[in-house]
């Protein structure tokens, strides 16, 4: 399927980002770059563009969950 077809706009990410612990300044700006490398990740690795999203967002949220930790 086209990425095209089930991407989420950077619009609807921004919300998702600033749940995760985006700071809400940041969110439509880091969400335009999410959508772009999770396009990026799909057509280079095969991926479907969710999959690349899901990845995407996963280490966002890991590296947000660790900055609030202090490490």
């Amino acid at each position: 399927m086209d990425p095209a077809q089930t991407a989420l706009a950077p619009a609807q990410l921004a919300p998702v980002l600033i749940a995760l612990g985006c700071p809400a300044e940041k969110a439509p700006e880091m969400a335009a770059q999410l959508d772009k490398r999770a396009r990026q990740l799909s057509a280079l690795k095969g991926r479907t563009y969710e999959q690349a999203l899901a990845h995407l967002l996963g280490l966002l949220r890991q590296g947000w969950a660790a900055k609030e930790r202090g490490l």
